[in-house]
Protein backbone atom coordinates (compact mmCIF):
# COMPACT_ATOMS: atom_id res chain seq x y z
CA UNK A 1 0.00 0.00 0.00
CA UNK A 2 1.39 3.25 -1.15
CA UNK A 3 1.59 5.90 1.31
CA UNK A 4 2.83 9.94 1.33
CA UNK A 5 5.05 11.23 4.20
CA UNK A 6 7.47 14.02 5.41
CA UNK A 7 9.78 15.62 8.21
CA UNK A 8 11.66 18.22 8.98
CA UNK A 9 15.32 18.77 10.16
CA UNK A 10 16.21 22.30 11.48
CA UNK A 11 20.01 21.60 10.12
CA UNK A 12 21.24 25.24 11.80
CA UNK A 13 20.19 23.63 15.21
CA UNK A 14 20.64 20.00 14.58
CA UNK A 15 17.60 19.22 15.66
CA UNK A 16 14.10 18.06 14.73
CA UNK A 17 11.73 21.22 13.68
CA UNK A 18 8.81 20.81 15.86
CA UNK A 19 5.35 22.68 15.42
CA UNK A 20 5.61 23.23 11.25
CA UNK A 21 3.21 24.09 9.49
CA UNK A 22 2.74 21.58 6.45
CA UNK A 23 0.24 22.20 3.58
CA UNK A 24 -0.42 19.87 0.69
CA UNK A 25 -2.24 20.24 -2.75
CA UNK A 26 -2.67 18.05 -5.06
CA UNK A 27 -2.30 19.91 -8.86
CA UNK A 28 -5.27 19.00 -10.97
CA UNK A 29 -4.51 21.26 -14.73
CA UNK A 30 -5.15 24.78 -13.00
CA UNK A 31 -6.99 23.56 -10.09
CA UNK A 32 -5.37 23.33 -6.58
CA UNK A 33 -6.78 20.68 -4.59
CA UNK A 34 -5.95 21.00 -0.75
CA UNK A 35 -5.40 17.86 0.47
CA UNK A 36 -3.86 18.59 4.08
CA UNK A 37 -3.29 20.93 6.78
CA UNK A 38 -1.23 19.77 9.43
CA UNK A 39 1.95 20.17 11.62
CA UNK A 40 4.81 18.49 12.53
CA UNK A 41 4.98 16.49 16.24
CA UNK A 42 8.26 16.70 18.57
CA UNK A 43 10.32 14.80 16.42
CA UNK A 44 9.55 16.83 12.96
CA UNK A 45 7.17 14.01 11.69
CA UNK A 46 3.48 14.17 10.58
CA UNK A 47 2.00 11.62 13.40
CA UNK A 48 -0.08 10.07 10.35
CA UNK A 49 0.40 9.93 6.72
CA UNK A 50 -0.35 12.07 4.64
CA UNK A 51 -2.41 10.22 2.16
CA UNK A 52 -2.56 6.43 1.91
CA UNK A 53 -4.10 3.74 -0.20
CA UNK A 54 -6.28 4.58 -2.56
CA UNK A 55 -6.64 8.24 -1.50
CA UNK A 56 -2.43 8.54 -2.88
CA UNK A 57 -2.75 8.85 -6.84
CA UNK A 58 -0.27 9.85 -9.20
CA UNK A 59 0.16 13.05 -10.14
CA UNK A 60 1.62 16.16 -8.97
CA UNK A 61 2.01 17.50 -5.82
CA UNK A 62 2.79 20.14 -3.68
CA UNK A 63 4.11 21.04 0.06
CA UNK A 64 4.51 24.22 1.47
CA UNK A 65 6.45 24.13 4.59
CA UNK A 66 5.67 27.57 6.60
CA UNK A 67 9.92 27.53 7.74
CA UNK A 68 9.69 31.50 8.32
CA UNK A 69 6.73 31.21 11.38
CA UNK A 70 9.02 28.42 12.94
CA UNK A 71 12.55 30.12 12.96
CA UNK A 72 10.74 33.36 14.34
CA UNK A 73 9.14 30.97 17.13
CA UNK A 74 12.83 29.35 17.78
CA UNK A 75 14.11 33.33 18.02
CA UNK A 76 15.67 32.89 15.14
CA UNK A 77 17.19 36.74 13.76
CA UNK A 78 15.82 37.02 10.42
CA UNK A 79 15.13 39.95 8.29
CA UNK A 80 12.40 41.25 7.26
CA UNK A 81 11.07 40.26 4.75
CA UNK A 82 12.48 36.48 5.88
CA UNK A 83 14.71 35.21 3.31
CA UNK A 84 12.86 32.18 3.05
CA UNK A 85 9.53 32.07 4.57
CA UNK A 86 7.75 29.44 2.95
CA UNK A 87 9.10 26.32 1.37
CA UNK A 88 7.11 25.18 -1.84
CA UNK A 89 8.11 21.60 -3.07
CA UNK A 90 6.64 20.38 -6.03
CA UNK A 91 6.97 16.69 -7.03
CA UNK A 92 5.67 13.89 -9.04
CA UNK A 93 4.17 10.75 -7.44
CA UNK A 94 4.25 7.72 -10.93
CA UNK A 95 3.84 4.94 -8.89
CA UNK A 96 1.30 5.55 -6.02
CA UNK A 97 1.89 1.86 -4.87
CA UNK A 98 5.04 2.99 -3.51
CA UNK A 99 5.93 4.84 -0.55
CA UNK A 100 7.06 8.44 -0.88
CA UNK A 101 9.00 10.09 1.53
CA UNK A 102 9.94 13.88 1.02
CA UNK A 103 12.50 14.87 3.99
CA UNK A 104 13.22 19.10 3.85
CA UNK A 105 16.66 20.20 5.95
CA UNK A 106 16.56 23.45 6.25
CA UNK A 107 17.98 26.50 7.83
CA UNK A 108 17.23 30.13 7.87
CA UNK A 109 18.77 30.99 4.62
CA UNK A 110 18.94 27.46 2.74
CA UNK A 111 16.95 24.10 2.02
CA UNK A 112 17.37 20.72 0.36
CA UNK A 113 14.70 17.88 -0.13
CA UNK A 114 15.25 14.04 -1.60
CA UNK A 115 12.90 11.35 -1.56
CA UNK A 116 13.91 9.10 1.44
CA UNK A 117 12.86 5.87 2.16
Amino acid sequence: MGRLTTHVLDAANGRPGSNIRIELVRLAGTQRVPVSDVRTNANGRCDAPLLEGDALEAGVYEFTFHVGDYFRSQGAPLAEPAFLDQVVLRFGVASPDEHYHVPLLVSPYSYSMYRGS
